[in-house]
């Protein structure tokens, strides 16, 4: 008796939740070849020096220890990074932050390794070192990067719509606000991990937790003269990314100890604290606004300026700060815009990519100032949001046709019918003594992909296997949001099999094909429509097999369209005779059985006139989710302590094609933006980490989660595969502004810097009171 099908636009349990649930899932941290060793890194003890010397002899003299590796071991670039390579894989004169890496050992076991580590000794030339991206734009501060052009200066650009700031002097209300945002820790719970070895061809093969496999292909050739023919990376299920492995993290240090353990296995796993130190951050960000409208509450100016801190290294910096700036202006018709942003290097932790991706931190400035001008203008912030949110055809802040789906009015009004809305008067005046209660709203957009010149490229595989079963080849990372299991059911939907005969295979260089990276809220979309191609192919092609057996077994011409794909045979609808899938794979040959299909995802082509340097790295964008988050919260006028007591999603993600996986990424990204907003502090001092480890850095628990009504407002998307878009990333905006909006009613003021801690919030009461 065949399982019924699997379907798209229902709830389908994971194929990958049983092994998870009970442990025996295998993560890259999980693999412990046979007769491995050990490896690990050698940090600074400077945030900015130059190195005189790297003493390795009394290391490499240690029984247990194999190899003592420095920069002169790389015979590539030795340097690292997606578009500005300017990360070493080992320094060679110069260390730039605490998390830099100096010298790899490889040892017999963890404790060699340890002792091995200590023993390296280094002789620094301490350098002048810059943690302020404001003074490190100033003349005369130290130069992080010397030669580069632009000196401290990433990536600089200003965003003109209509008259920019000069229109600001033709408001008639008007307001200004500065918001300052700090790093935000990733805090996976399979810290960055991998092994590797060398195969008797020369084959580099690396299991790694990594989001983007064939990128980190490359990067590891660039970096250490290795063909790329040579390189395979395996991407197994990752214990969780958000974009903090989205890049080379401990593959490089994996490849180049691989080359020198005499064949035998490596492996490198960060300890917490090594996570904390050396794995990219959340751009800290200072967001400075002017905000104006007419006497009718039409938005009319906006003057905004950001500057974000990259760190030692650019990573995906410049990235962050475009996005940022495209989503500065939040998901509002302004006629006039000035929108003005900075990335800049300085001596403290890198900053990368980060759920959410600047967004987040464009969000937590705007929709505060959004609340603070409705009130100016004696506007319900709703209502306000409501007349002046873009439509399709309108331009953004930020330059952008909006020519696709734009859901945002809906969830705006969804949102004004809620009992939450309509009942927030008597939720704040119900409030128990020495506590008071408020409601905040935050108005949401995201766009997706990699936007106009990288092309945003997946490649599907698919295959009838000899057994009969289909074969999914799947490159794109799952880091837990889920996107392998949407891919087998899209594949069982349009060749209508069960999931007991779906296989998938993991990203791996060999075997899948290149699809990007695991990002951007891009791999549904993305590689779901490759695969759709792919699958509708196949399936064509098993019909006009089974149509032409059947002729042959009938003595007639047989249609397809008188043929019915059903789990694991083909029936033929006006005799009932069926033919097993198998039977079918062996009169294919190799090259029938399996297909490949290509997308790229088509980009905005309306070019905003300024903006210019932005554009190679993902402005404009052509597709956008939207949403509106609202909170209720509960603050001790004691003590400051907030508590989250409901929240409400409404998200435009475009048809949804499994509501639990759709509902998961909803109340992951609200968690997680929740943490961003309350509670997780992440404290450097002149670049040194001071929150090590979780002991410091609090996040919230499942006790600090409220309940989470999530309503999918399920507008369809033409270019996305059975109308979705992505909804990864969208669901962490609307935390941090909507709790900030609830708290300025309680506290009487705005709090001008994040996260909102209870020692800052009580100390705005105060200082009202």
């Amino acid at each position: 008796m065949c399982k019924e099908p699997l379907s798209v636009g229902k709830s389908t349990p994971r194929i990958d939740a049983f092994a998870k649930v009970a442990g025996k899932e295998r993560y890259a941290a999980d693999y412990y070849p046979s007769n491995l060793l050990w490896c690990g890194v050698k940090r600074p003890a400077y945030a900015h020096a130059g190195i005189r010397h790297v003493q390795i002899l009394q290391a490499k003299e240690l029984p247990g220890v194999i190899a003592v590796l420095t920069h002169k071991d790389i015979t590539g670039s030795n340097l690292l990074g997606v578009f500005e390579k300017d990360q070493p894989v080992l320094a060679k004169d110069t260390v730039r932050h605490y998390g830099d890496s100096i010298a790899l050992v490889l040892a017999e076991t963890q404790e060699v390794l340890r002792q091995a580590l200590e023993l390296i000794s280094v002789e620094y030339e301490p350098l002048a070192a810059v943690f302020d991206p404001e003074i490190a734009m100033q003349t005369g501060a130290p130069v992080i990067h010397p030669g580069r052009k632009n000196g401290n200066v990433l990536l600089h650009d200003t965003i003109i719509k209509g008259q920019g700031a000069a229109a600001l002097k033709e408001c008639v209300f008007k307001t200004a606000f500065e918001l300052s945002l700090t790093w935000q820790e990733h805090a996976f719970l399979e810290t960055e991990a991998g092994v590797a070895w060398l195969e008797d061809d020369g084959t580099l093969v690396i299991v790694a937790s990594t989001q983007t496999p064939f990128r980190d292909r490359m990067e590891l050739s660039h970096a250490l003269g290795i063909t790329p023919g040579k390189i395979r990376i395996v991407a197994p299920y990752i214990g969780g990314g958000f974009g903090g492995k989205d890049g080379v993290t401990v593959q490089a240090f994996l490849a180049l100890a691989a080359q020198h353990a005499g064949g035998r296995p490596v492996k490198m796993w960060y300890s917490r604290e090594e996570s904390f130190l050396a794995g990219t951050k959340r751009h800290p960000a200072t967001l400075k606004y002017s905000i104006g409208c007419d006497q009718n509450g039409l938005l009319h100016a906006l003057d905004c300026r950001i500057v974000m801190d990259t760190g030692a290294y650019a990573a995906l910096g410049a990235e962050v700060l475009a996005l940022a700036m495209e989503h500065a202006g939040g998901p509002y018709r302004i006629p006039h815009a000035s929108i003005e942003g900075m990335a800049v290097y300085t001596n403290n932790p890198v900053a990368g990519a980060f759920r959410g991706f600047g967004a987040t931190q464009a969000h937590a400035a705007v929709e505060q100032i959004i609340d603070e001008l409705a009130k100016a203008a004696g506007l319900d912030p709703l209502e306000f949001r409501l007349k002046n949110a873009v439509h399709k055809g309108d331009t953004t802040p930020a330059g952008v046709v909006l020519t696709q789906s734009t859901g945002i009015s809906a969830c705006l009004e969804m949102a004004r019918g809620s009992a939450m809305w309509q009942d927030r008067d008597h939720w704040e005046n119900s409030a128990p003594p020495f506590k008071k209660r408020s409601t905040g709203i935050a108005a949401l957009y995201h766009g997706i992909g990699f936007g106009p010149v990288i092309p945003d490229n997946a490649n599907a595989k698919i295959e009838l296997t000899p057994a009969g079963r289909i074969k999914l080849y799947a490159g794109v990372s799952d880091m837990g949001q889920g996107n392998a299991a949407t891919y087998l059911q899209i594949a069982g939907d349009i060749l209508c099999q069960d999931r007991d005969n779906i296989e998938l295979v993991l990203p791996d260089t060999v075997q899948t094909l290149p699809s990007g990276s695991s990002s951007a809220s891009r791999t549904t979309f993305t590689y779901g429509n490759a695969l759709m191609g792919a699958a509708q192919i196949l399936r064509d092609r098993i019909l006009a097999r089974a149509a032409l057996l059947l002729s042959y077994q009938l003595l007639e011409h047989i249609k397809t369209q008188d043929l019915i794909l059903l789990p694991k045979h083909v029936r033929h609808i006006p005799t009932g005779r069926d033919i097993h899938l198998s039977l079918l794979s062996e009169t294919m040959d190799q090259e029938e059985r399996a297909v490949t299909n290509s997308f790229t995802c088509p980009v905005n082509s309306h070019m905003p006139p300024t903006g210019l340097n932005l554009r190679l790295h993902g402005y404009p964008h052509r597709v956008h989710s939207f949403g509106v988050n609202m909170v209720r919260i509960e603050v001790d006028m004691l003590t400051g302590v907030v508590t989250v007591c409901d929240y409400l999603a409404f998200t435009d993600a475009g048809t949804v094609i499994n509501p639990q996986l759709f509902e998961q990424q909803v109340h992951g990204g609200i968690a997680q933006g929740l943490g961003y907003a309350l509670f997780e502090d992440f404290s450097v001092s002149e670049g040194k980490v001071l929150t090590g480890d979780f002991s410091t850095y609090i996040l919230p628990t499942a006790l600090d989660i409220p309940d989470v009504q999530s309503t999918a407002v399920a507008l369809q998307e033409k270019d996305g595969p059975y109308g979705m878009k992505g909804v990864g990333e969208i669901t962490i905006n609307g935390a941090f502004p909507a709790v900030a909006n609830a708290l300025a009613r309680v506290c009487g003021k705005r709090i001008a810097a994040g996260p909102l801690t209870a020692e800052r919030v009580l100390a705005a009461i105060n200082e009202v009171r």
